[in-house]
């Protein structure tokens, strides 16, 4: 059983994907945010997953905020740590302690939209796809080895709601798809690229590539 940490700083939303996934042989350790305002809180709560907060407002520098949050998840000696929408950039020592066991998505194809406001600067770029990306999370930011990603066209008449909530739908899909992979032992890093093992695409997602032999 992989023991896994779920990091959150707004209402959850890919938290509660993987949890109502039910991935066999994943157990949610603890929900923690940096918010004590959280709408996901109350979610995870009622199907009894641990909860925490470390407020990052209450400490003096960031640094000192990673090393309480990296307190607070170690005590569930995770096999995992997923960054569903945590908004805070984390410093490069706590990238180093969870190195390979920690995930994030985010809402662009990166390598392109690294950042924050991806849908406005979709839309002002006159792309035509868009979508979301799991990757495993390094020191440079957005800038990870890429598990899966998910791609939506870009509608004539769009604006950032639309095109966010088209994007939403794809993030619920390939993040539970990425925890699988993970807890089931298929993904690997290779020469600073992920690679998947054995692993079958649902319709409509980018396939992985596959792992060498």
């Amino acid at each position: 059983m992989k023991s896994i940490v779920i990091l959150i700083s707004g209402r959850g939303s890919n938290m509660e994907a993987i949890v109502r996934a039910a991935i066999p042989g994943a157990r949610i350790a603890a929900v923690i945010s940096n918010r004590p305002t959280a709408g996901g809180l109350a979610f995870a709560a009622d199907h009894g997953i641990a909860t925490e907060v470390v407020d990052h407002t209450t400490f003096a520098d960031r640094a000192a905020f990673d090393a309480a949050l990296a307190e607070a998840i170690d005590r569930h000696t995770p096999d995992l740590v997923v960054l569903a929408g945590f908004m805070r950039v984390l410093t490069a020592d706590f990238v180093r302690h969870y190195e390979g066991r920690l995930i994030n998505i985010h809402p662009s194809l990166l390598p392109s939209f690294t950042g924050l406001h991806t849908h406005k600067r979709a839309l002002e770029a006159g792309v035509r796809v868009h979508g979301t990306t799991v990757h495993f999370v390094t020191a440079e930011l957005d800038c990870g080895p890429i598990i899966i990603q998910a791609v939506v066209p870009v509608m004539d008449g769009d604006d950032e709601a639309a095109l966010a909530a088209r994007v939403l739908v794809q993030e619920h899909r390939i993040f539970p798809q990425a925890v699988r992979w993970i807890v089931e032992g298929r993904v690997s890093v290779q020469d600073g690229v992920a690679r998947v093992a054995g692993a079958s695409m649902p319709a409509g997602l980018i396939s992985p590539l596959p792992e060498e032999a």
